[in-house]
């Protein structure tokens, strides 16, 4: 695992560990921890204080009527006989990832954003959120841009650099409307990303930022 330096805030992981997060946030910060040995060990502390929290409460009286009609439902179910499929699994994808990429990152169904820049989207969450791979080739750059609503990063391959930092393998990132920034792949290897955004990007070029009206139409 790496020295990361950069992981979800507290209250990321907390709302993680009670299973209130949306489903593509909850793809990040899953895809983050594999990687995190220290927000490893802070998702199993939160799980045990929800464990022992949820002891201490009360519960609720079930009415006659509920269990039986429970109890009929699995009475009434089929069994249905177990295939034991062999599936083969790439070690280096996130096992979050694994139900929308089945055999590595070079088998994907690839599309051109850029000279530089590839992707392929996994998904789309019920909050209208989009939940994607980027590819950056070596040396590759982003256009500088904004955001319209927040954008959860989670670097699977190699590394990229912006105006605020330098991020590697494994770090989470999380940025919205007040960061302008533009990501620049590591020289030597390319880097692939999990991306959700929760709103269009928005260029802040002068003359690039004529195309934001139609990545709002494609975003939606």
């Amino acid at each position: 695992m790496s020295n990361l330096t950069i992981h979800p805030e507290e209250s990321l992981l907390t709302a993680y560990s009670a299973g209130s997060l949306h489903l593509s946030q909850a793809l990040c910060i899953s895809a983050h921890v594999e990687h995190c040995s220290k927000c490893q060990q802070e998702v199993q502390r939160l799980n045990k204080l929800g464990s022992e929290l949820m002891q201490e409460l009360k519960p609720s009286p079930t009415s006659a009527d509920l269990k039986a009609t429970l109890l009929a439902r699995l009475d009434n179910l089929e069994e249905t006989p177990e295939v034991n499929t062999p599936v083969r699994v790439d070690n280096s994808v996130p096992r979050c990832l694994h139900q929308f990429v089945h055999s590595g990152y070079q088998n994907l169904a690839w599309k051109r954003v850029s000279p530089d820049i590839h992707s392929v989207e996994l998904c789309r969450d019920n909050n209208g959120a989009k939940v994607e791979l980027l590819r950056i080739k070596p040396g590759g750059a982003a256009t500088m841009h904004t955001h319209m609503g927040d954008e959860y990063t989670v670097i699977l391959e190699g590394g990229f650099s912006d105006e605020f930092g330098v991020y590697s393998k494994g770090d989470f990132l999380l940025r919205d409307g007040s960061h302008s920034h533009r990501p620049v792949a590591s020289q030597d290897v390319e880097c692939i990303c999990l991306a959700v955004t929760e709103g269009p990007i928005q260029f802040t070029g002068l003359f690039s930022r004529l195309l934001n009206p139609l990545i709002r139409r494609s975003y939606a």
